[in-house]
């Protein structure tokens, strides 16, 4: 499913325009963007939760040349399904 997709769905079951539901769309998104970019996690009942993890620096391997390379430390979004989620998936 894509965007356009989605918005029609979101469009259909709750009433609202296209315009209406791409916006409340962008809005969500746009939402967990900013809670997680301050380090505050999101969590939503019966789906997920967004987080961000924090990963430390460490050596890897070229696997070309398999020399050492240094992969410094980064910052990354994590999210957790929901184990509501998870059962209705595997039904």
């Amino acid at each position: 499913m894509n965007k356009a997709e989605l918005v029609d769905k979101i469009a259909e079951g709750t009433g609202l325009s296209k315009g209406d539901a791409d916006k409340a769309l962008s809005a969500f998104v746009e939402t967990i963007i900013a809670a997680v970019q301050q380090d505050d996690p999101v969590a939503i009942p019966g789906f997920g939760k967004f987080s961000r993890s924090e990963r430390k620096a460490r050596e890897g391997r070229n696997p070309r040349t398999g020399e050492p390379v240094h992969i410094p430390a980064s910052k990354a979004v994590k999210f957790s399904v929901a184990a509501a989620f998870k059962t209705a998936v595997k039904n």
